[in-house]
């Protein structure tokens, strides 16, 4: 299990169902009431947060195995890791948040990882289940009945405010 010096929360699904989107949706309900979220982004190719011809992609392009760029109002640390060729470690990503700044973590992504998940699930997409495999499920969103019986508490896929009461009845009390 990952250790957090706050409240983790997971949001897994196949691609396509919605995990950004009701993230969108979801974190300015959270900020509003003044909570501060970290938030860790699982992605499975190649992404680049850095614009081309900008200084810190060259001095990363010239082979800076880590750049930190920083300003008044935002940093962020690029890292390298051209020799790895398995996923990220998340409680490695955990330990890298500032926690004692956050109230909540929220991950999109990393399902094979043991934490506290809520997943998403459109039947129309004609994906199986996460949740009769893992333990770690601790509710189910769905934009329709579920297929099968559960004794998990289900969440309106399209209604954010229904995450926002279960994360303030389950994990923020």
């Amino acid at each position: 299990m990952i250790n957090a010096h706050c409240p983790l929360l997971g949001f897994v699904a196949f691609s396509g169902t919605g995990k950004t989107t009701l993230l969108q949706q979801l974190i300015p309900l959270l900020k509003q009431e003044g909570l501060n979220i970290g938030m860790i982004k699982h992605a499975h190719h190649h992404f680049d947060i850095d614009i081309p011809g900008k200084d810190s992609y060259e001095l990363r392009k010239a082979g800076a195995d880590q750049v930190l760029v920083a300003s008044q109002k935002r940093w962020a640390l690029i890292t390298e890791t051209p020799d790895s060729d398995v996923d990220p470690d998340l409680q490695q990503m955990v330990n890298a948040l500032e926690q004692p700044r956050l109230d909540l973590i929220l991950v999109e992504g990393f399902k094979h990882v043991s934490f506290p998940k809520i997943e998403l699930h459109r039947p129309s997409l004609n994906q199986p289940l996460l949740f009769p495999d893992d333990k770690d499920i601790i509710a189910i969103a769905t934009d329709t009945a579920l297929p099968v019986e559960t004794t998990l508490p289900v969440l309106d896929l399209n209604n954010p405010e229904s995450f926002f009461i279960f994360i303030h009845e389950q994990l923020l009390k």
